[in-house]
């Protein structure tokens, strides 16, 4: 799998397509721990979603926020049932346990003080924003965070952009210039999310903003709108 450059003046546009075999760096196929995949059952139909859209390797990045604790313990948990449930189906998809860290007051000052990061390829963290209620932020910086993730090592991946509507092109450039990788959902551009997230996505595109894509995929009913818009992972940019 690819690994990123820390210089923020080496970043290069990325494309998960040029990944072999593909990778998707953002979902939620871990079985019963989020608002993703609610059993083994539903966990197992996603992956095979996600080979048919051309996938080898999935980062399953559960939430972690004010609604959905997870811990390193919990992850494992759930990644290793997953895991060896693939194996025993015979899918073809290699699968690697992580988080998506929400940057809010309720829990991410805990997950830095109990050591509780889980990055992929040795050092890419997904981070997201509230998507409707920035309070939540509270008095922490979210460029501050950016800079001491990179100041330790780190990657930080910020999900989906173009849903944080309460964002000014300040905001954006802000975090891009603290070091974030910008990752834009699969269907964004294309009407998933709504008129508005579009309109905003188009904007990051034309900015040049975005280095990934990723499915954020939760459910049959995400699954199945990529398949109605032909999405495939050998085929899509950033």
């Amino acid at each position: 799998m690819a690994t990123f450059v820390l210089s923020k003046e080496q970043m290069e546009p990325f494309s998960f397509s040029a990944i072999r075999p593909a990778t998707d760096c953002h979902c939620h196929i871990l079985p019963g721990i989020d608002d993703g995949a609610q059993n083994l059952e539903e966990s197992l139909l996603l992956a095979g979603r996600l080979v048919e859209m051309g996938f080898g390797r999935a980062v399953c990045t559960s939430h972690r926020n004010h609604l959905y604790q997870n811990t390193p313990d919990t992850i494992k948990r759930a990644y290793f049932l997953l895991a060896d449930a693939i194996k025993r189906e015979n899918i073809p998809l290699e699968i690697i346990p992580s988080m998506e860290y929400r940057i809010i007051e309720e829990t991410w000052p805990e997950v830095l003080e109990k050591g509780w990061l889980m990055p992929w390829e040795g050092n890419h963290i997904l981070i997201e924003l509230p998507i409707s209620n920035p309070k939540r932020i509270g008095s922490l910086d979210p460029a501050d965070e950016i800079r001491h993730l990179r100041e330790e090592g780190y990657a930080p991946v910020l999900a989906h952009p173009e849903r944080y509507l309460w964002c000014s092109q300040h905001h954006y450039r802000k975090y891009k210039d603290a070091g974030a990788l910008f990752q834009r959902n699969a269907g964004a551009l294309e009407g998933m999310y709504g008129e508005k997230v579009s309109e905003r996505a188009e904007y990051l595109v034309s900015e040049g903003m975005y280095e990934i894509v990723a499915t954020d995929l939760h459910s049959l009913r995400y699954a199945d709108y990529f398949r109605a818009i032909g999405f495939n992972a050998n085929s899509s940019r950033a």
